[in-house]
Parts: C-alpha cells; structure tokens; sequence
C-alpha cells in the first residue's frame, strides 16, 4: 500500500454504521436537522401541491399558480384572502410557479417592460436565487432558459440567456410594479398577458399571450384557508421525507459531514421504532420553540434603531442556516438585497408591542423617504403575517399611492391603528390595523447603496396620544 499523502486534504469520515446513540444525541442532533432542512422541505411539499394543478391558474380563486415548469400570474393586487405564502404585498403583480429538474428546463418569458419596475425572483430548494432577471440588472426582453445544472440537451435558437439550478424543486416568482389606479391596472395587463413560463418543448421562438384575467380557478381545499399560512411542514412527517430531500439537494462544499450526520440519524430510525420516535418527538418540539420564535420579527435578522430589524442575505443565504429558516418561517421567497432591502418592526419605540389599543405614527422627514430606484412600501399585517380585512381594501402605502398628503414641513406623516387620524386631510395616510398584535414592514425595491449600508434608516413608530 502507497504511503499516504502528507499533503492531501484531511477528509471527515462518517459516522460509524451501527453505533449506539443516545436519545439525548438523537434529539440534539434531530433539532439541527429540523431546523437546516425545513425550508427544504417546505418548497419539497409545495412541489407535490403544484403536481397536482392541471394547467396555470389561481387556486382557490386567489392565488397563482402551476404544474411544475409553468407560471401563473395575477392581473391585480392579490387579495386579502390568501393564505400560500406569508407577507404579500399590495404593490406588484404576483405570479408564482415550482420548478421540477425532473421535468427537465423550462423557458421564462420577459416581455418589454419599458420603464416599469420589475423583477422576477427564481431561487433553488434552499431559498437561494439562481438567475437574475429585473429592472436592476438590465434585462433585455426575450426568453429565459430556467434549466437543471446535468441537462445537458440543445439550447434552441433564440434564448437570451441560460440560469441553471441543482436541485431538485426551486421556485419561480414574478413582480411587477402597479400604481393603485384604474389607469396604471389598464396599462400594465397587456404586458402581464405576456409573462409565461413553460416547458422547452413547448417553445416556439415566439412570445406567447394569456389573457390572465380569465385564469381558471381551481380548488384548494385548506390549502388557502384558516388564519395562518398554509402547514407546508408538518414535524410529524419531517423526517420521513427528509431522505427524499437529502437526494433533491446535493451538499454544497463543506456539507458532506453534514449530511453524513443526517443520514446516520435517518439508519437508525430505520431500524429501530424507538429513534424514529425520539426523532419524531424533537421535530415536534423544535417546531413548537426555536421555529416558532423565528416567526416573530423581533426575534429574527440584524438588530437596528428603535426596534426596528433586517436581513442582509435574503436568497443567498448559503450556509447561514439560522437566517435561511427564520425567513422560510416569518416570510418565505424573500429577494436579494440587490433586489430588495426589507425592514421588519413589531414594537413601537419604547419596545412596546405594537397593537390595536393604540394608534402609531412613522414620520420619514422631508427628503429621507426610503432611498430608492425602483418602489418602496409599508405594509402592515396582523398576527399571522397577513393582511387585515378593512372597508378602505387598504393594506400598505408608499410608491404607489398618488393621493399621499405631506406635511407643512415637507415630511410624510405615515398613521396605523383601529382609528383615522383626527385631521381628516391625512386620511389617505392611514393603515387600518386589527384590535390585537401587529407588525409593519418596510419594503425597498431596487435599493440605493445608502438603504443596504445602514447610512438611512426607517425612523421610529411612535405611540399617538389619544
């Protein structure tokens, strides 16, 4: 036998097959798989969902939506109702399809913008991006080729560039923005008609159109009921699908170990009932503390002024696990910071939750709105991260309301809470809330450096006296 390699790179062996483990170990070591594989899982879940839809549409009415490969867009504002992902947003155009690599690749319309903001956001199993196509980015109209890193088959002539992934599922997320008038709906539907995605073989070398106005409506069943966002990881089957996932989502460098572990954890549940119940036991409990806390804002990103918080790695979160669940669990499908800089806020200044027993003002002085080339907004959302029902149908404001009232200063007097602001010339400043907890959030679309480096930062919400 040759001598061995002094020089050679140490490798991690794996863990012994067959060695005793505690149930101490399996439930230390099964928390951290819950808590690395769950946005995994997630998007592994929504996949068998989307098989299921048999051609682009809404499910239930409400939400876009696809078979793996293809989009479904709206043609408005989504609607308070939807109940798929966590934290929409009232300034874009959604729409929302699954990729499957075992589908093979799909192409992705872009149809001529002009100068209206846009951004399709596309990221792998993990919540990463993989492709970049937006305003910010300088995309050229055309058609996009979305394809498995091992496809190894013929680009067709006419595709304008090739993002591949290595997963197997990822997701794929139009935005377009939309001023809140009848006139910019009117305008911006020819160009949505226009944004499709679909499998290679069906290309053709030409744009084609959809009139998403008249999309079917397909059931959902609970899928988009309730108060919270939908279960898309149940902790009583985590660890039955994670082997799946394991095979979906290869180990990035320096994860070999990692997934040496988990599959030590996933032999001996095989073989023995009582470490698939101890496993079974700490996802339970994992998902019921640590991935629970991650909900809340206040508990999640990089700790800023008056309580407010961010994140700086938003689809790229490559191994910093912590972050990527904290934003599968509060706000799935976030952007870049190229893309977008979010802003999270679940307390007043004082570090007072904010709820509906009070009424909250946030006053961007004059030329210190969110610094920005492409939107920003403020959102605010009750307790499960959604929309509050409201008669105004008012659920943010920013960018695209044109009926904004400054103040005599210059400055803009943002107002949240059950109740219109006394001064009846700022109503179209007000944010109704809910009686009990609820959160605002801060949106800016294609940031300016100063919005990404901590040189602005939002201001403080501020308790009104009543």
């Amino acid at each position: 036998m040759p001598p061995a390699d002094p020089d050679a790179p140490a490798r991690l062996a794996p863990p012994v097959p067959g060695s005793r483990m505690t149930d101490e170990y399996l439930r230390t070591l099964g928390r951290n798989a819950y808590l690395w594989g769950w946005p995994l899982v997630n998007l592994h879940n929504r996949l068998t969902i989307m098989e299921k839809v048999p051609a682009p549409g809404l499910l239930g009415g409400t939400v876009p939506a696809g078979p793996p490969g293809t989009v479904g867009m709206l043609h408005d504002y989504i609607t308070p109702d939807e109940r798929i992902v966590a934290c929409p947003n009232q300034d874009v155009v959604y729409g929302f399809g699954i990729l499957d690599a075992r589908r093979g690749p799909s192409v992705v319309q872009v149809p001529d913008f002009g100068t209206r903001f846009w951004v399709y956001q596309v990221v792998d199993q993990r919540t990463d991006a993989f492709a970049q196509l937006g305003s910010m980015y300088g995309t050229k109209p055309g058609c996009y080729l979305l394809a498995p890193s091992g496809w190894s088959g013929q680009v067709p002539d006419g595709i304008a560039g090739v993002f591949r992934y290595d997963t197997r599922a990822g997701a794929c997320i139009p935005r377009v923005f939309m001023n809140d008038t009848d006139e910019d709906r009117a305008a911006v539907r020819p160009v949505v008609d226009q944004i499709m995605a679909y499998p290679l073989a069906e290309y053709t070398g030409q744009l084609r159109r959809t009139d998403w106005s008249k999309a079917p409506s397909y059931p959902a069943g609970d899928a988009t009921g309730g108060e919270r966002e939908t279960q898309w990881v149940d902790p009583g089957t985590f660890f039955d699908i994670l082997p799946e996932v394991l095979d979906e989502v290869p180990a990035r460098p320096g994860e070999e170990a990692l997934y040496a572990i988990f599959h030590s954890l996933l032999d001996a549940a095989a073989v023995s009932r009582h470490a698939a119940d101890v496993l079974r036991q700490a996802a339970a409990d994992t998902d019921a503390t640590l991935v629970r806390e991650l909900f809340e804002f206040r508990n999640i990103g990089v700790p800023l002024d008056h309580h407010w918080s961010t994140q700086a790695n938003g689809a790229a979160f490559g191994g910093d696990y912590l972050n990527r669940t904290a934003m599968g669990k509060a706000n799935i499908f976030v952007n870049t910071p190229r893309e977008t800089a979010y802003f999270y806020q679940d307390c007043d200044a004082e570090g007072n939750l904010l709820t509906g027993d009070h009424a909250y003002t946030l006053t961007f002085p004059a030329g210190a709105l969110p610094p920005v080339k492409g939107f920003w907004s403020v959102t605010l959302y009750n307790e499960h991260h959604f929309f509050h029902p409201n008669d105004l149908a008012r659920y943010s404001l920013g960018t695209k309301n044109t009926t904004l009232v400054l103040d005599d200063d210059g400055s803009l007097t943002l107002y949240a809470g059950t109740r219109a602001p006394a001064d009846k010339r700022f109503h179209a400043n007000w944010l109704p809330s809910p009686a009990g907890r609820f959160s605002l959030y801060l949106r800016a679309y294609w940031p300016e450096p100063a919005a990404l480096d901590g040189t602005w930062r939002p201001p403080a919400v501020l308790r009104a006296s009543n």
